[in-house]
């Protein structure tokens, strides 16, 4: 793999750097930040789009986990207005961030799922996020139930936030080439949810069990927790898988499993 700029990407980073100027624009006017606000990029590489978030704003923060970009950052760019923090994204405590955060970052691929989750521990603690990621998971972030993108990560995050796709990224705009379409997207938190599960473990956990085993029905996937009575009561029929359910029926269905157990 060929040196970028004096690097040489780490594929067990997952390391393909945007240098499409033109995208990096297109990006940072869709964030639009303004001088004061709290933004964290998550994963800045060579630093195009730190850059130009700099030129936006008066102070950034940024969570790099290669050491030698992370120094590389430090060199061009004075303390006062980049917070640099070289540690992995999966395990950074946002919260010690701060609240009213928006979150930024070109996300690796093959962490990109489970960075998701984690900043749904956070949810309290964001403003927005935006971020680049393989097109087909942004695909699945905005499905529809009954489709085949639908699936635990659409509702988990469905639950949560409000996510928009704005944009298309084709490969040519990352050295070295992916060898998929990316997309860029938008999520707000939902301040005020048409629903609410009483208990989000229990909530996740149906979630998690509904879609363990895709070709099974709700009675059996949820056998122990949901029996036909009660799934009938939801309004959910008992041989429906769990790919048909919207958020808010997981969210009912979370609810009353939840009231039987307080019985």
């Amino acid at each position: 793999m060929p040196r970028i700029a004096g690097h040489q990407p780490r594929r067990r980073f997952g390391q393909n750097f945007l240098v499409d100027r033109a995208c990096v624009r297109r990006i940072v006017d869709a964030i639009d930040p303004k001088p004061d606000d709290r933004v964290v990029e998550i994963g800045p590489g060579l630093g195009a789009l730190t850059n130009a978030l700099l030129e936006r704003v008066d102070h950034l923060g940024v969570i790099e986990i290669d050491r030698d970009l992370a120094a590389r950052l430090a060199r061009e760019h004075a303390p006062e207005r980049l917070s640099l923090y070289t540690q992995d994204a999966l395990r950074f405590d946002f919260s010690s961030l701060g609240s009213g955060l928006r979150i930024v970052g070109n996300l690796p691929y093959n962490i990109s799922s489970p960075l998701l989750f984690r900043l749904l521990e956070y949810t309290a603690f964001i403003a927005d996020i935006h971020v680049m990621l393989q097109r087909e998971v942004v695909d699945r972030m905005i499905a529809s139930p009954g489709s085949a993108d639908y699936g635990r990560l659409t509702v988990m995050l469905g639950y949560r936030f409000r996510i928009e796709r704005l944009f298309r990224v084709p490969a040519g705009a990352f050295r070295p080439q992916p060898k998929v379409e990316s997309a860029f997207a938008r999520l707000q938190p939902i301040t005020a949810p048409a629903w609410h599960a009483h208990d989000e473990g229990l909530f996740a956990r149906i979630v998690a069990l509904a879609f363990g085993q895709r070709r099974k029905t709700l009675r059996n996937t949820l056998a122990g927790l949901a029996d036909e009575v009660l799934l009938r009561t939801c309004g959910i029929d008992p041989q429906a898988r769990g790919e048909t359910l919207s958020v808010e029926q997981f969210a009912r269905l979370a609810n009353a499993v939840s009231g039987k157990i307080a019985r």
